[in-house]
């Protein structure tokens, strides 16, 4: 009878403790994405990569001349 009572409470603090564990990671994933918004909303006016890319790009074609394009 006793091991049958330990290994209730044993699975009732299991579920307690797995229940709990989501519940914080859920809580915290929330926050995190909420502290995230402001920072992403700040880089629309920064000049995104692909125009950086496509200066450096001719910039080296450039550099190596015709022969470089030819290929």
């Amino acid at each position: 009878m006793i091991a049958i009572a330990n290994f209730a409470g044993l699975v009732i603090t299991t579920l307690f403790a797995a229940s709990a564990a989501v519940l914080l990671d859920w809580i915290f994933l929330h926050v995190m994405f909420c502290l995230m918004r402001p920072a992403t909303a700040k880089q629309a006016a920064v000049p995104t990569f692909s125009s950086e890319l496509v200066h450096g790009t001719r910039q080296i074609a450039r550099h190596f001349g015709p022969a470089a394009l030819r290929r």
